[in-house]
């Protein structure tokens, strides 16, 4: 296991060795953002979610992480269901040679993992409702009760069951920020009140895991709950999730990062005003900013359907060539948007993902200038 978190120093350090990255604007910290102020982050971060759970994919992934944080990058971003928990694998094996190697150090790396989806470990097994109900259900990981659609969980116990987990998986002692991974999910089932109920004590033993090193930031991963509408059975009002983290833990609460979808075809945490803040409506992207939050854009390709139809004026006033790399350069100049996460298998996915970061970030009106457009 290896130890340390990603720290001011460290974060600065990876810095200090791209010099022309940082000329450009790659990196940034984010002052509004407590527990995330001083440190430097890359405008892009490698996912992780997309390939098949099989020895060749472990091999590719490992290969473009390593080629990542010695190209620049040092946001890494995972779940444990996400491939088996091969991904998180992956990650693990990759920043244990990269470390041991003197290419980086972990303080120089946010590392971020997520959990509240039922994986399997590494392969389907032949009675996957035995593999299930032994692991998790017969132990009293999972209460019964808490167990939603058969597939998602946020009870306490769960949580710190994969944590534990997650950390085994990449050989990390402290993971730097850990997600509730699609929270909304619940609300198919259960009440409002019951789900509020069920995030208070998800956030009481995430500041319980973050009291013990296990973890250092909390946030939630969602798909649909910061896009929707107000009256949709899956909305999730960011003022609500942080008044329930001042009631766990203060105005020093850790929830402070949140990830959704921000692309050209998902642009709603810029563009709809859903939130409230007291009395005013407002964006996702304004709220978090108002309450300390940071935002992380996760599809940033949409799963590459935004690599290879965009209009001409897109490419035009984001200075790119490409499809992929338009979409990129939006994501990653977004005001407000921490750090956009595009999905890495491959080496030569980094290396021409990088070539767009070696670019000064769009400008305000180049970049406002898309919904005028629309």
């Amino acid at each position: 296991m290896i130890s340390g978190h990603a720290s001011a120093a460290g974060t600065a350090r990876f810095r200090s060795r791209f010099p022309a990255l940082a000329d450009a604007g790659h990196f940034r910290r984010h002052e509004h953002v407590r527990h995330l102020a001083d440190l430097w982050l890359s405008s892009i971060g490698i996912g992780t979610y997309l390939g098949e759970p099989d020895p060749a994919t472990d091999s590719r992934y490992a290969t473009a992480v390593l080629q990542a944080i010695t190209s620049g990058v040092n946001v890494l971003d995972s779940a444990i269901n996400y491939r088996l928990q091969r991904s998180e694998r992956s990650i693990g094996a990759a920043l244990a040679q990269a470390i041991e190697s003197r290419r980086v150090q972990r303080d120089e790396l946010l590392i971020c993992t997520k959990a509240g989806y039922l994986t399997y470990d590494g392969t389907v097994p032949a009675d996957p409702r035995r593999y299930f109900l032994e692991q998790y259900i017969d132990t009293g990981i999972i209460p019964r009760e808490e167990f939603v659609g058969g597939m998602h969980c946020m009870a306490p116990s769960f949580l710190h069951d994969q944590i534990q987990r997650s950390r085994q998986n990449l050989q990390m002692d402290t993971i730097d920020v850990f997600y509730l991974h699609n929270p909304e999910q619940q609300l198919g089932e259960i009440s409002q009140e019951a789900f509020y109920d069920r995030l208070r004590r998800a956030f009481t033993a995430l500041e319980n895991e973050v009291a013990v090193g296990n973890i250092r930031m909390y946030g939630t991963a969602t798909w649909n709950g910061y896009r929707s509408d107000t009256s949709s059975r899956d909305y999730l009002d960011l003022q609500q999730l942080a008044a329930i983290a001042r009631e766990a833990a203060g105005d020093e609460h850790h929830f402070r990062v949140v990830q959704l979808p921000f692309n050209l075809g998902m642009p709603e945490a810029f563009a709809k005003e859903n939130q409230n803040i007291q009395s005013r409506k407002t964006s996702l992207l304004a709220a978090a900013s108002e309450l300390g939050i940071a935002v992380v854009g996760s599809a940033t390709l949409l799963q590459g359907r935004l690599a290879g139809r965009l209009p001409e004026f897109v490419r035009d006033h984001m200075h790119c060539d490409t499809d992929s790399g338009a979409a990129i350069q939006f994501a990653r100049s977004s005001p407000g948007v921490a750090t956009a996460l595009v999905g890495m298998s491959r080496a030569e996915h980094v290396e021409a993902n990088l070539k767009v970061v070696s670019m000064p970030l769009a400008g305000k009106a180049d970049w406002e200038r898309l919904f005028q457009q629309q």
